[in-house]
C-alpha cells in the first residue's frame, strides 16, 4: 500500500506538471488548428528565467518563499511576451499559408529557442538552489510526501480550474470557444479574432512557464533540451485527453503523470517510455479522437 500511494503522489506531481504545459498546446490548436512545436522550449525558457531570477536575488535577503514567488512572476511574464512574439513573428504571417509551412515555422522557432537558451545559459545541467521552501516531508502509510509535491499537485490543480472556469464562465473565454468553432463567424459576430489568438499565446505560454519552473523546483535542475522532451510528453498528454479539449489535455496529463509513475515504479523506469508510447498507440486505435475528443467534420 505504501508503494501505491508513493507512485499515485509521484504520478499526480508529473501529471500535473504534464498537464500545465499540455493546455498550451490544446488551447493553440483548438483556435488555429496548429501543433505548437516551440511551446516546450518556452516552458523550460520560463524555467531558466526564473533560475536567473533566484540566483541573481537569493543573496539579497528576500525569504526563500517569497523569492520563489517573484521567480515565477518574472517566468509567467517573460514567456507569455515570448509567446505573443512568436505568434507575431512565427504564425500569424502564415496564417492563410500551407499547414506545412505553419509546422517547419513551428520546429524552427523551437530550434532558435532551445539554441538561444543554449547560448545565453550554457549547455551544461543548471542546478537550482536549495532552501527555497520547507523540506517537510509528509508520511501516509509508508509513503513519504514532499511539501514540494504538494505544493506542485495544489497549485496545478488550482490553475486548472482556474482556466476551465475562465473559458467556460466569461465573456472573453466565449469568445475564444467561438474562434475555435469558426473564426469568420467569429469575426461577423463582432468577435476580434486576432486579440483571442493572442491571448491564447498568452495564456498557454504563462501556464507552460509555471510547469516549467515546477520541474526545476521539483528536479532541482534543467538543461536545454529538457523542453523538447517534456513538450514531446505534453504534447501526447494532450493528444490522450483529445487535442483541443481543454478538460481532455487535464486528463491526459494527469493520467499519463499516473501511468508513467506506475510504469517505473513496478515494472522498470528503463521500459517507462517505450510503455507510455504503447499505451497513446492502444488508446488511439480504440479512440482516434482522444479519450474526451469528439469526431469533428470536415468543413468543405
Amino acid at each position: 500500500m505504501g508503494t501505491f500511494i508513493q507512485q499515485v503522489f509521484n504520478g499526480l506531481t508529473v501529471g500535473g506538471i504534464y498537464a500545465l504545459i499540455a493546455l498550451g498546446y490544446t488551447m493553440v490548436y483548438g483556435v488555429m488548428r496548429l501543433i505548437n512545436f516551440a511551446h516546450g522550449d518556452l516552458c523550460i525558457l520560463g524555467a531558466f528565467i526564473g533560475l536567473t531570477f533566484l540566483t541573481s536575488l537569493g543573496g539579497a535577503g528576500h525569504p526563500g518563499a517569497a523569492l520563489l514567488i517573484l521567480a515565477f512572476v518574472a517566468a509567467i511574464v517573460v514567456v507569455a511576451v515570448a509567446g505573443v512574439v512568436l505568434e507575431l513573428a512565427a504564425y500569424r504571417p502564415l496564417r492563410k499559408a500551407d499547414r506545412l509551412a505553419a509546422v517547419v515555422s513551428a520546429l524552427g522557432a523551437s530550434l532558435l529557442i532551445e539554441n538561444g537558451i543554449m547560448l545565453i545559459w550554457s549547455p551544461q545541467v543548471s542546478v537550482f538552489p536549495s532552501g527555497l521552501l520547507p523540506t517537510t516531508t509528509y508520511h501516509i502509510a509508508g509513503a513519504s510526501i514532499s511539501f514540494v509535491q504538494v505544493m506542485i499537485i495544489i497549485v496545478s490543480f488550482l490553475l486548472m480550474a482556474a482556466l476551465y472556469l475562465f473559458v467556460n464562465h466569461t465573456r472573453f473565454g466565449t469568445a475564444i470557444r467561438a474562434a475555435a468553432i469558426d473564426q469568420d463567424a467569429a469575426r461577423l459576430m463582432g468577435i476580434n479574432v486576432n486579440r483571442v489568438i493572442a491571448s491564447v499565446f498568452i495564456i498557454g505560454p504563462a501556464l507552460g512557464a509555471v510547469g516549467g519552473l515546477f520541474i526545476g523546483v521539483y528536479y532541482r535542475e534543467v538543461y536545454f533540451t529538457m523542453g523538447w522532451t517534456y513538450g514531446l510528453y505534453a504534447f501526447i498528454a494532450a493528444i490522450l485527453g483529445g487535442i483541443g479539449n481543454i478538460p481532455g489535455a487535464m486528463l491526459g496529463g494527469i493520467l499519463l503523470g499516473l501511468f508513467n509513475a506506475f510504469a517505473a515504479g513496478y515494472i522498470s523506469s528503463s521500459w517507462q517510455d517505450a510503455i507510455t508510447f504503447a499505451l497513446l498507440i492502444g488508446i488511439l486505435l480504440v479512440r482516434p479522437s482522444g479519450l474526451l475528443g469528439e469526431r469533428v467534420a470536415e468543413k468543405v
